[in-house]
């Protein structure tokens, strides 16, 4: 416990405070049990510290514990929220919860957490992990106790306060619509944004890129191998042949994206028994943050649903994968999806590229994207690419990287 504590202490009294992600500052420290969510290599673990630090100057007892520590090999989450508990301890800091080592058959994170929450009233609860597939699988019931955020890649305004030092704020999409003009003055003024966003589409969306700059795409090929090799398996009765199948449903849609599902003409390819084990494996891969699907309708049970367009997650995630073969417009359409359907509803219109919150259509393009699709529509955009500032209902793409 004691090497607990030494760690914890190092860790917190070491993270940076320079530069801290939107969602820190819509945390809600008062809940008793918080739950942050997201990708791999999102900076769940920078964030969590980052709180941790901020309680525990204003005179908190914290304690930042990994469940992937030896620590846990022979103790129970349990057992180390009761000794915190009984010296003071106020906060606990739990990140990798879906790395909690399996005593027994019936051993699962959230019953402890569940467990934990019970037993002491007092004590506030942060968790992270890695693997969204795994916190869905969780056995206890968090629901009625946990409040979830979710953390996303950096976003495009993100990116260019963390690596060129200039903070703008986050834009509501009805503002930006109203005033693009405006603020994209305001960006200008400080920064030669078309270059910038450029380097963002292709390394900018994971933080962990200034870690080792070199290694930035392998280091993502090992984070898709381990959500399909690791995460997968664990969560879903998927065979070693199927999972294989899924490799090749990846590789499809790596290739050929923003992919038009064709359902019968992709299970014979893949040779998978039928078109509900294909979208299971879509929805497999849509959960681990690989994939993104457009147009699906929950009506009833969604593995039943066809997507209308399926994504790379993000731009970063293209260039890693297969970097020879990308097209702008499909680099365009998935920023778009990526950035604007974080915080918004995003679905598939009959016209246009894109509907948003069931009210704004928007057409993505080039610089020379005309009106032709969208005339005499209101409440009808362009996203164009490649331009600095706008007019009218033509707004540059790389603002919209500015709503979080």
């Amino acid at each position: 416990m004691e090497q607990l504590y030494e760690i914890s202490n190092r860790l917190v009294n070491s993270v940076k405070e320079d530069f801290k992600r939107s969602l820190f500052y819509k945390i809600n420290e008062d809940n008793r049990l918080t739950e942050i969510t997201g990708a791999r290599g999102t900076g769940k673990t920078t964030l969590l510290l980052q709180i941790a630090k901020k309680l525990a100057i204003t005179g908190r007892k914290v304690l930042y514990v990994s469940l992937d520590v030896p620590f846990f090999f022979r103790n129970s989450l349990f057992d180390l929220a009761e000794t915190f508990y009984k010296y003071g301890g106020e906060v606990l800091f739990v990140d990798e919860v879906h790395k909690y080592p399996l005593k027994h058959k019936d051993s699962d994170w959230s019953r402890e957490m569940k467990a934990v929450y019970d037993a002491f009233p007092s004590l506030r609860i942060f968790y992270t992990g890695s693997s969204v597939l795994e916190l869905h699988q969780g056995q206890g019931d968090l629901s009625r106790r946990k409040v979830s955020y979710l953390l996303q890649g950096l976003s495009f305004r993100e990116y260019i306060q963390f690596y060129h030092h200039f903070e703008f704020p986050v834009i509501e999409l009805d503002l930006m619509l109203n005033s693009h003009p405006e603020i994209c003055k305001d960006v200008m003024d400080k920064i030669k944004v078309l270059p910038a966003f450029d380097k963002y589409l292709k390394i900018g969306y994971y933080p962990f890129f200034a870690e080792s700059p070199e290694n930035y795409f392998s280091r993502l090929s090992e984070i898709i191998g381990v959500v399909v090799d690791v995460d997968i398996p664990t969560v879903s009765d998927v065979s070693y042949e199927s999972l294989q199948k899924v490799k090749q449903l990846l590789g499809v849609l790596a290739t050929t994206v923003p992919y038009t599902p064709n359902l019968s003409k992709l299970t014979s390819e893949l040779f998978v028994a039928d078109q509900r084990t294909l979208i299971k494996y879509i929805n497999l891969l849509e959960k681990g943050d690989l994939i993104k699907t457009l147009g699906a309708r929950a009506v009833g049970n969604k593995i039943l649903n066809k997507p209308a367009k399926i994504y790379l997650n993000n731009t970063n995630l293209m260039f890693a994968i297969d970097a020879d073969n990308l097209q702008s417009g499909t680099i365009r359409e998935t920023f778009f999806y990526n950035q604007v359907g974080f915080i918004n509803r995003v679905s598939y219109p009959p016209k246009s590229d894109f509907l948003v919150n069931g009210k704004y259509l928007f057409e993505v393009g080039g610089r020379n994207k005309s009106n032709k699709q969208i005339k005499n529509i209101t409440e009808a955009y362009i996203a164009a690419d490649n331009i600095e500032i706008g007019f009218g209902n033509k707004i540059p793409l790389w603002l919209l990287g500015f709503l979080y």
